[in-house]
């Protein structure tokens, strides 16, 4: 199996879907998680979907018309309640901040991917990020903001050379505007691991977070959220260069734990790209994985009683969301 293989490795979709009497189904939805597009500042080494700054073709990034389609059908279905914007770096594409606008507006819950070295950030045109700690807090936006770990090395080596204190002055901006410390501006923080192991427990990494990012920095936050690397794309060729692809899902396969099955995000929400097409998570979108409602299917060809009670499309790398405590976009599950 070659680096570039694209076949899952290891165990089958079947392998998965076995542990079950009966497939895994979507129990309602109330979220939707848009990914507005791929363009990023970063190529970070644990991408799942492989964002970096030449991700700018029309294929890779949301319209307008796509936009205005997908705002319509949200705003048109009252039983969705929160928005998760992610990317890429969701603020790079024009429609992020009318999108924001439009779903805060219907008094919805509304999250934003933040990739916090983004705001130092200036594009070759000369765009800069400077107004995301404030527009983000005029609307009281959520923030899920990705640090990997409180120190220098593990940063850089996961996200790049100076990204540490690119991230650090990000998050000091967020702090300056009120995020982290007034209650109404939520900051939640994104663990994951530098290497092929499961996240430690989220509630004593908090403490240790909480306590090094205070002293050090005096940045707050409201809570940590810890997420399992997924054995695709970037992450999973480097495990087979590093030949640890077998020994990291066997570590996977043997921590399944049946306890995290009913807080599964692909069970109450939907992931849209940046074209409107379907999946059940963002990492079947990653690895081309349509629902069971069939390849090409727009949002807006469906209701939202369309997507309750559907099947959920499953394979390998499901156990990493399933492994020890569990992992989703709001981190661990148990």
């Amino acid at each position: 199996m070659t680096a570039t293989d694209t076949r899952l490795p290891v165990v089958s979709a079947d392998a998965f879907a076995r542990r079950f009497e009966e497939p895994l189904h979507a129990v309602g939805i109330t979220a939707v998680q848009i990914n507005i597009g791929l363009r990023c500042n970063l190529a970070c080494a644990h991408c799942h979907v492989d964002s970096s700054p030449q991700r700018r073709g029309d294929e890779d990034n949301m319209s307008e018309e796509t936009a205005d389609r997908i705002l319509a059908w949200i705003l048109d279905h009252p039983q969705i309640d929160t928005v998760d914007l992610t990317g890429g770096s969701p603020e790079m594409n024009p429609n992020f901040r009318r999108m924001v606008v439009a779903f805060k507006r219907r008094g919805m819950r509304v999250i934003d991917r933040f990739n916090p070295t983004i705001y130092g950030h200036v594009d070759r045109d000369g765009t800069d990020y400077k107004w995301i700690p404030g527009f983000l807090a005029e609307h009281r936006v959520e923030v899920s903001a990705s640090l990997p770990c409180y120190t220098a090395d593990n940063v850089n080596e996961q996200r790049g050379r100076g990204a540490f204190d690119a991230s650090i002055e990000g998050l000091l901006a967020l702090n300056a505007v009120g995020y982290g410390r007034d209650p109404e501006l939520e900051l939640n923080l994104v663990y994951n691991p530098v290497g092929p192991s499961l996240p430690p427990p989220q509630a004593s990494l908090e403490q240790d977070y909480k306590r090094e990012l205070r002293e050090r920095f005096g940045i707050e936050f409201t809570r940590l959220w810890t997420i399992t690397n997924m054995p695709i794309k970037r992450f999973r060729r480097q495990l087979e260069r590093n030949s640890k692809l077998e020994p990291y899902m066997d570590k996977l396969v043997h921590a399944f734990n049946r306890d995290t099955l009913g807080e599964l995000m692909c069970q109450h929400q939907i992931h849209v790209d940046s074209q409107g097409n379907l999946s059940d998570c963002d990492f079947n979108f990653a690895l081309g994985m349509p629902t069971s409602l069939g390849r090409g299917t727009k949002l807006w060809d469906l209701t939202a009683e369309n997507l309750d009670d559907r099947r959920v499309v499953t394979a390998d790398h499901c156990y990493g969301c399933t492994a020890g405590s569990g992992s989703s976009c709001t981190g661990s599950l148990t």
